[in-house]
């Protein structure tokens, strides 16, 4: 779906659908939602430049890290950085706050919303209702990040532009309750910025320049940008690499993948098409055997008596998914046929970025509804929707 010139509502084909728009709301009610290919966005300038700025700064604090130009101490201390904000994010606000898929003491959630806050990836309340609304309207134009725009936008180049209007209109459908009832995530949101300055920036630049012997300059560029922008790209290949590159043994017609690759790098988050299939899992994987460390930590969570309530998609939910929607490709229920029609560039193993499916990545034309988010049928009811357009 897209916004012509004359702001009319029109689909791919530039038919208008039938809709509803409510002036005071400005909710959009439409039959279909995908992508309008003729839709330029708008480049925010600030944005593009502070990105190249802050790339440049990490790149320089890339050379510092691969050169030895850096003590042992601050080399530990950075992974150790990058290691518990990333999952602050990929534990904390993806499979706690985002999908519910678990609940957490104030404890855990206090300690959580601090490793979230260190990764710089705006407050948690903000994270999720893009997150939720990424799920809702996956692939589409109504999708923050919509990988059918290519991998620079997918990755980064949404963070450049301006939204598509059916991100602001239906990201107002969003049932954010949840949150807004949870104090922590207000006090988060309300102090984000000095919260940031002291998590993101202080505590990681001041301990190795007072404690550790590093000077100022390489802490701040080792253990501020170049941890800060990696840890970022490596979120970012999840809404890019794992929606284009790698195969779909749950839902063919999710364009999202399972990705080895973005797995290895994010703790567990690149089984993608799981994820989409069955995005109330804690594990947001079938299995976590490897590559999922998010979800072993989950369940040591759990038997400290931190996390409990963890849900999870049934094998029979999961088996009878597989043979119904998947694309053969499964390690065990999937045909040898399937399985060996795969591709990549150089090094034909799953680990290699460029693994991919040789099929065409299915289209992504969602009804109104969208898909679901914290169980097997939980769609947008249209009728409590109209409803609320109706009263205003």
């Amino acid at each position: 779906m897209s916004h012509n010139d004359n702001n009319e509502v029109t689909d791919s084909c530039g038919m208008k659908p039938e809709s509803e728009i409510n002036d005071n709301k400005n909710i959009i009610m439409t039959k279909k939602i995908g992508t309008d290919y003729s839709y330029k966005h708008k480049i925010v300038w600030k944005n593009a430049i502070g990105f190249m700025f802050l790339h440049t700064l990490a790149l320089w604090g890339l050379w510092l890290f691969a050169t030895g130009s850096i003590k042992f101490t601050t080399y530990l201390w950075t992974a150790i950085l990058m290691f518990i904000s990333t999952e602050g994010v990929t534990i904390g606000a993806h499979r706690l706050f985002a999908h519910k898929s678990f609940k957490a003491t104030p404890l855990l959630k206090a300690i959580l919303l601090i490793f979230q806050t260190m990764a710089g990836q705006n407050s948690v309340f903000i994270w999720c209702r893009d997150h939720r609304l990424h799920h809702r309207y996956s692939d589409t134009d109504g999708d923050p990040h919509n990988s059918k725009r290519g991998f620079f936008f997918c990755h980064i180049g949404w963070l450049m532009y301006k939204k598509h209007p059916y991100v602001k209109d239906l990201g107002r459908r969003i049932d954010m309750k949840d949150l807004e009832a949870d104090w922590m995530v207000i006090f988060q949101k309300k102090y984000y910025y000095y919260l940031y300055f002291v998590f993101a920036i202080i505590i990681p630049v001041a301990l190795p320049y007072y404690y550790l012997g590093e000077s100022f300059k390489n802490s701040l560029l080792v253990c501020y940008f170049f941890r800060y922008l990696f840890q970022l790209n490596g979120t970012w290949l999840v809404n890019s690499a794992a929606h284009l590159y790698g195969t779909r043994p749950y839902d063919k017609k999710l364009q999202p993948v399972e990705s080895w690759f973005v797995s290895l790098i994010s703790l567990g988050e690149g089984w993608h098409n799981y994820h989409h299939t069955f995005p109330w899992d804690y594990k947001a994987a079938e299995l976590t055997m490897h590559f999922n460390q998010s979800a072993n930590f989950i369940r040591i969570f759990e038997k400290l008596g931190l996390a409990y309530d963890l849900k999870t998609a049934s094998p029979e939910m999961v088996a009878r998914r597989i043979i119904k929607t998947g694309d053969g490709t499964h390690y065990a229920l999937g045909n040898e046929k399937d399985r060996n029609a795969v591709t990549a560039i150089g090094i034909l193993h799953p680990l290699n970025p460029s693994y991919n499916a040789v099929y065409e990545a299915p289209d992504a034309i969602l009804e109104d509804k969208g898909l679901p988010l914290y169980h097997e049928n939980d769609v947008i009811d249209q009728n409590v929707l109209k409803r609320k357009i109706v009263a205003g």
